[in-house]
């Protein structure tokens, strides 16, 4: 359940006066708190998702930005935002990436309930050695 409160939340928090962007930040993190609490042990991977997504949609906004000149103020709404700009990027937009990174970093494990792991625990490679 903790996976669809982000599209339950989205309805009524976007017929409220705001800019779009920001239910669509708030529900995203409250999917991913949502998902850390239902499963503790992946909040520091949330975390990691979170800040990789970032640094990526970083990128990107820095190359449209660099590319094409002027594109960000043309398209953006920037006067309906209101946290200024970060390296001529809205800051929203980083908070939006860095949501989609923290709620999308555990949907598979979590639909799955399976764990990515790098390297099998010891106790099984031990159990194999031992057979």
């Amino acid at each position: 359940m903790a996976l669809f409160v982000p599209f339950v939340l989205f309805v009524p928090l976007y017929c409220l006066p705001w800019n779009p962007i920001y239910p669509g930040i708030v529900s995203l993190l409250v999917g991913a708190m949502l998902s850390v609490i239902c499963r503790p042990s992946r909040r520091g991977k949330t975390l990691v998702g979170g800040f990789l997504f970032l640094s990526l949609y970083a990128v990107f906004m820095l190359g449209l930005k660099w590319l094409t000149p002027g594109y960000i103020e043309m398209v953006w709404n920037l006067p309906d935002l209101r946290g200024g700009l970060v390296y001529g990027i809205p800051l929203e937009e980083l908070l939006f990436g860095f949501s989609v990174g923290v709620y999308w970093a555990g949907v598979y494990e979590h639909v799955t309930w399976h764990t990515s792991v790098a390297h099998a625990p010891e106790s099984i490679v031990d159990s194999r050695s031992n057979a």
